[in-house]
């Protein structure tokens, strides 16, 4: 049988294009459920408060660097969105005295406006999040160079290349609206994949790449940073792909409840935990990672249950 035409954005795949079993199936999901969903290779963690879920977010941080050093250079990727864990990481590098030098850090994404990746002065930039939030608070001293940051703009087959010579220790990312990590949104419904999305192995041939944002990552973004006001989110962006994606040893998704809604969060649980990957929910094509982990704010898992506001 042919599949459902999106109820969002007829001319793109999304996830309300899914099998409905699956979409039943997900939104019946209770708590504990998503905790029995880990398997080998699928972590689940839960976070009673916001303080130790942004805590052990930065945390990744400074573990991740502790395993660098000048002959076996390693590092992060991580987002915007969430970007709480940020001055917590700088704090912690200064507090520890912490000599980071050696490390390595990739940005996951950048907007791009007329074809350019946006500059650090635009308002909505992730690099300018990233150096003001973290980067530009760590003492000098214990700093790494403006080389070892490595943001999605430029060249992007030299981003790509980065990771082949340094380690990646985790890749960290939040989950938006669409299903996506960074900006790997579902593809529009067109040409080669008018009647299909791509299978989970074409899309997983994706790199870092100027994407055409869905338009729910638009509204998201409009939303969550720019106070609803749609006409200053770019409707391009760079981002990281699969194929870097691949090369990080653990994939870190952080659900504080922001970024997506108690569904979403069922649903990639659901098919990363079950192996159900489908380009049309892009994050579950991480059910193909060797090495997968969903830390969640538990207050933010809710339930599904209609609720009249």
């Amino acid at each position: 049988m042919p599949r459902p035409i999106s109820k969002v954005a007829p001319a793109w795949w999304d996830y309300t294009t899914l099998d409905a079993k699956i979409l039943a199936d997900a939104a019946k999901l209770t708590a504990k459920d998503l905790l029995q969903l880990a398997r080998p290779g699928f972590e689940v963690r839960f976070y009673e408060t916001l303080e130790e879920f942004y805590l052990a977010e930065a945390l990744e941080y400074i573990e991740a660097w502790r395993q660098s050093s000048e002959s076996k250079p390693a590092g992060i990727c991580g987002p915007i969105g969430p970007t709480e864990q940020l001055p917590l990481v700088a704090r912690i590098v200064n507090a520890l005295g912490l000599d980071v030098r050696s490390a390595h850090f990739w940005g996951m994404d950048e907007w791009v406006q007329d074809g350019k990746p946006v500059p650090v002065t635009h308002p909505l930039s992730f690099a300018k999040a990233d150096l003001e939030l973290c980067f530009n608070r760590i003492d000098e001293n214990l700093r790494m160079p403006d080389s070892h940051l490595h943001f999605p703009t430029g060249d992007l087959a030299r981003y790509t290349r980065s990771y082949d010579s340094v380690r990646c220790v985790v890749m960290q990312g939040g989950q938006g609206e669409v299903k996506h990590w960074a900006f790997n949104d579902p593809l529009p419904r067109s040409g080669a994949h008018k009647d299909a999305p791509p299978s989970p192995a074409e899309y997983r041939k994706l790199a870092a790449r100027v994407v055409d944002l869905h338009p729910m990552t638009v509204i998201q973004n409009a939303r969550t940073s720019g106070g609803g006001n749609v006409s200053m989110v770019p409707t391009q962006a760079a981002t990281v792909g699969p194929v870097e994606t691949w090369k990080a040893e653990r994939v870190s998704i952080w659900h504080a409840g922001v970024h997506d809604n108690p569904f979403g969060m069922r649903l990639t649980s659901l098919m990363i935990s079950k192996k159900i990957p489908d380009s049309s929910v892009p994050m579950s094509l991480l059910a193909e990672h060797p090495n997968v982990r969903f830390s969640f704010y538990r207050p933010a898992i809710g339930t599904c249950e209609a609720q009249m506001h």
